[in-house]
């Protein structure tokens, strides 16, 4: 088994002056960085006082999971002969909130996967499965994490 390590250095930037000095006296910004990359300006959802402008983690997860689908699709469409030439994805999320805390219940994935070969248009449900089972953020999920797939055909 391997063990793969992920590291990034997270800043709370939004003490306005008095900290946590009351509910609406700071700002939830966040600055996340990670050694190679852009930084990321994160905030909480705008329903949480976040700044609507910036990343918040409930996007994120769903930004992770798409593409955790999206890479594990390619792979398993290369193992199998299948010829990928366009992915989007348009994923949504729910999420219920009790009291200060709250879960996600489910996301949905709704990839939209443009092939070469119409002969492969019926394997693809079984890939997207195959996928869902190889992703490890979907592996790491304690809700369902479903998919509604759209199968197109590039014109000859």
């Amino acid at each position: 088994m391997a063990t793969h390590t992920y590291e990034l250095d997270v800043t709370w930037t939004g003490d306005r002056g008095t900290g946590t000095s009351g509910y609406r006296a700071y700002a939830r910004d966040v600055l996340a960085r990670s050694e190679g990359r852009p930084d990321l300006l994160l905030s909480a959802d705008p329903t949480f006082r976040g700044d609507a402008r910036r990343w918040n983690p409930e996007v994120l997860l769903l930004a992770s999971l798409s593409e955790c689908h999206l890479l594990s699709l390619l792979h398993v469409a290369v193992m199998h002969g299948v010829t990928v030439t366009a992915y989007t994805d348009s994923p949504v999320g729910w999420m219920e909130q009790e009291g200060i805390g709250g879960r996600f219940t489910r996301v949905l994935l709704r990839p939209q996967v443009t092939i070469t070969d119409p002969e492969h248009v019926d394997l693809m449900p079984r890939l997207h499965e195959e996928a869902g089972r190889a992703c490890f953020i979907a592996s790491s999920m304690n809700f369902p994490v479903d998919h509604e797939p759209t199968t197109l055909v590039a014109p000859a």
